[in-house]
């Protein structure tokens, strides 16, 4: 066994159906009393049927979260939570939600309580990417990580399956990009596979039945170990391409991650093979990138950039982007290979061997 050094998992995390009503209880612990609670406009009735069962603890809901975390969003969601006196924001939703607690934290250190209801898994990270001026940057501090998560299986039966096949497909590239982060270590690629295993397993059974609870719940527990992996360890080649395609074409987020990760994986293959190997395990697959590519087209996702609005002409911007502030990745990100992929990616081909 090599020498390596595992950070922990310091976010409180409450696991199970009905746990949304261990809200008051768990801002109770943090010694809080006045939230604010967050949502997208999509899911303001949600924000405000918990504001109303929290009763006075809640001072206020702000439904303006929206996708890639604009920060002019951020800048006036600040100035109402300021004026309401809050001490901690509750967010209740997906990755957009959870990424405007994370910006007010950063800014304020509210204590956060994230309640999600997609599996994005970014509530298990201290990561945070923010859009300005059509650049997305990242940023990592112990101020963005949240105080608290609560899971309820019960939150996600309403999540379309087209929504839940491309949400678990982003969850899953957090857990392939762990296997070969520059910082892995033998506890988070357990979780890692056991992730991918999970929710590779789960997701085929949601599309079949959406009201299957075994299946939501299982689905549920592999977001939640895939955040967990993204929390603890570096992200790589797959994020900054999403990062740079969301930011500078405003892509959707999770179609983004379903539609690149075959091909980050094809092209970390030759450099990392031993996380390969476990990414084909997990997915029962004799070869990690194309038993993703398959994974997202029998789930009926976005295999094609070309499909979620990505432009032809963007392609050459993007490679120069994801090139010229590189993440750390286990094969060096090269302009022309990088290019390569994204035509590959932009058209929908399945990796080759």
């Amino acid at each position: 066994m090599e020498a390596f050094r595992f950070p922990g998992l310091p976010t409180r995390v409450v696991f199970g159906r009905g746990t949304l009503a261990e809200v008051p209880r768990e801002m109770e612990a943090l010694g809080r009393g006045r939230a604010v609670v967050l949502a997208t406009p999509h899911q303001r009735e949600e924000a405000e049927a918990l504001a109303a069962r929290l009763g006075a603890r809640a001072v206020g809901v702000i439904a303006e979260a929206v996708m890639h975390t604009p920060v002019a969003v951020t800048e006036a969601a600040m100035a109402r939570v300021a004026g309401l006196d809050a001490d901690c924001v509750v967010a209740v939703g997906g990755g957009s939600t959870t990424g405007l607690a994370k910006a007010i934290a950063l800014r304020t250190d509210l204590d956060q309580i994230i309640v999600p209801t997609t599996y994005a898994g970014s509530e298990m990270t201290p990561i945070l990417g923010e859009t300005r001026d059509a650049v997305k940057t990242t940023q990592r501090s112990d101020r963005i990580r949240p105080e608290t998560v609560i899971y309820d299986v019960d939150l996600t039966l309403g999540l379309p399956p087209g929504l839940s096949a491309t949400s678990g497909l982003n969850a899953i590239a957090h857990a392939v990009e762990a296997l070969y982060a520059q910082d892995r270590n033998p506890i988070v690629s357990l979780m890692a596979e056991e992730a991918i295993r999970a929710l590779a397993g789960a997701l085929p059974r949601i599309l079949d039945n959406p009201g299957d609870r075994a299946a939501r719940s299982d689905a549920l527990y592999g977001a939640w170990l895939a955040g967990a992996c993204l929390g603890t360890v570096g992200m790589a080649l797959h994020h900054k391409l999403c990062h740079v395609l969301g930011g500078a074409f405003d892509l959707p987020h999770a179609e983004t991650h379903a539609a690149v990760l075959p091909h980050a994986a094809a092209y970390n293959a030759p450099a990392a093979p031993e996380a390969m190997a476990r990414v084909a395990r997990a997915l029962a697959a004799s070869e990690a990138a194309q038993g993703l590519f398959d994974l997202a087209a029998g789930l009926g996702a976005p295999t094609a950039l070309s499909a979620i609005g990505m432009p032809r002409d963007g392609l050459d911007r993007a490679a120069e982007m994801a090139v010229a502030q590189p993440y750390w990745n286990p094969r060096p990100p090269e302009r022309e290979a990088i290019r390569r992929l994204l035509d590959d990616a932009f058209h929908g081909r399945r990796p080759a061997p």
